[in-house]
């Protein structure tokens, strides 16, 4: 509550006496828990079993580099645009829901029966088994892209979910592996599909069809448009490229502060400086810096890595799905799904993240596929 209050306030001064007690707590945590090492593995271990600094820092140390180079490459030769007029466009919400509606049937989600989308403030999916599995959008009213990414990204998530083997039903273990590996589920679905030339080719029709104000636009406009590319100030809204460099600072924070390097008081300054560095923007307020995530006020540490986890393992099962796009470009997402159901659902949380990926891509947590499937896309 507090946390909200002084985001809207943009004032870190109200919240700072409450994350200073909560990272105390998070140490206390680690401690109780236990560790080899840095004191922030217990933390990331709760999130993805096995998962370490010393993993960590590898990703980020490959990443980061060779992400600063295609970001600018991309920024310089503008193939992407930094800004599309369909951003400000309103839209019909019920235009909207009828174009969400045919998505899942797209993607042949279950609809009515194992599964059911509705609406919410903010976009999640629940289990409450494996055959029942249900997601949510929200409608802002502009930016229609927003809406149907949300509706792509969290059936991901559901399919997860479904394609869990049915034995492992009511165990310890039928249930998704790891927060990382589950990212991997809707990263890949939204990301590597859904903004890909290929879906958009299958949905331009529709579309067209339902909103009016596409009018003028042609496939090539809307694909630029569910790719754009730039530096922004929220982790929520960044795109593709830029995404992970959000995911870095907090990470280097959280690991700063667990091991007793970092203080509170400096986040602010702290958390401006690294956005300054990774992305070359300065935050005006705190509301648009470190205020601007719900996590440290749940005692969350540890969780934001899995999300650049998710998009390194959509990067393996993209190199690792063969003919992916002609499977997109002729609609057999079945295979697709039977492909992700063998290597990743099927298998519940019966292997550790770490040994489920070596027995299904004979990797680990490889940035490579990542960094060659974006410069294939944005650079190609």
């Amino acid at each position: 509550m507090v946390w909200r209050e002084a985001r809207r306030e943009s004032n870190f001064e109200k919240f700072k006496p409450y994350l200073s007690k909560i990272v105390e707590l998070e140490r206390v945590i680690a401690d109780k828990l236990g560790y080899e090492g840095h004191p922030y593995n217990a933390l990331l271990d709760l999130y993805e079993e096995g998962f370490t600094v010393n993993d960590a820092d590898n990703v980020f140390n490959t990443l980061l580099p060779n992400l600063k180079s295609i970001l600018e490459k991309v920024l310089s030769e503008s193939r992407y645009p930094s800004k599309h007029p369909l951003e400000d466009v309103p839209y019909d919400v019920n235009a909207m829901k009828s174009i969400n509606e045919e998505l899942l049937k797209i993607l042949d989600m279950p609809v009515g029966t194992r599964f059911r989308m509705d609406v919410s403030t903010h976009p999640f999916t629940t289990s409450m088994s494996i055959n029942d599995v249900r997601i949510t959008t929200r409608y802002e009213g502009k930016d229609f892209r927003s809406t149907m990414f949300s509706v792509i990204h969290e059936s991901g998530h559901a399919m997860y979910e479904l394609m869990i083997d049915p034995s492992l039903e009511m165990t310890p273990v039928g249930r998704g592996v790891s927060m990382g590996v589950h990212e991997s589920q809707s990263r890949f679905w939204e990301n590597v599909i859904g903004r890909s030339r290929e879906f958009v080719h299958l949905i331009y029709p529709l579309l067209k069809e339902r909103l009016p104000f596409l009018k003028g636009y042609g496939e090539e406009d809307i694909y630029k448009y569910f790719n754009i590319v730039r530096p922004s100030l929220i982790r929520v809204d960044a795109d593709e490229v830029t995404y992970n460099f959000h995911i870095a600072l907090r990470y280097e924070i959280e690991k700063g502060l667990i091991a007793g390097k970092l203080d509170v008081s400096d986040l602010p300054s702290l958390w401006n400086d690294f956005m300054d560095k990774y992305l070359g923007v300065r935050p005006r307020n705190d509301a648009e810096g470190v205020l601007q995530d719900i996590h440290w006020s749940q005692g969350s540490f540890g969780y934001f890595p899995t999300y650049t986890l998710g998009n390194v393992i959509a990067g393996m099962i993209y190199a690792k799905l063969p003919g992916l796009r002609d499977k997109v470009a002729s609609k057999r997402f079945n295979e697709i799904r039977e492909f992700l159901r063998d290597r990743i659902c099927k298998h519940g949380a019966i292997y550790p993240p770490k040994e489920l990926l070596i027995r299904s891509f004979n990797d680990t947590y490889n940035p490579t596929y990542l960094l060659n499937y974006l410069r294939e896309k944005y650079l190609g």
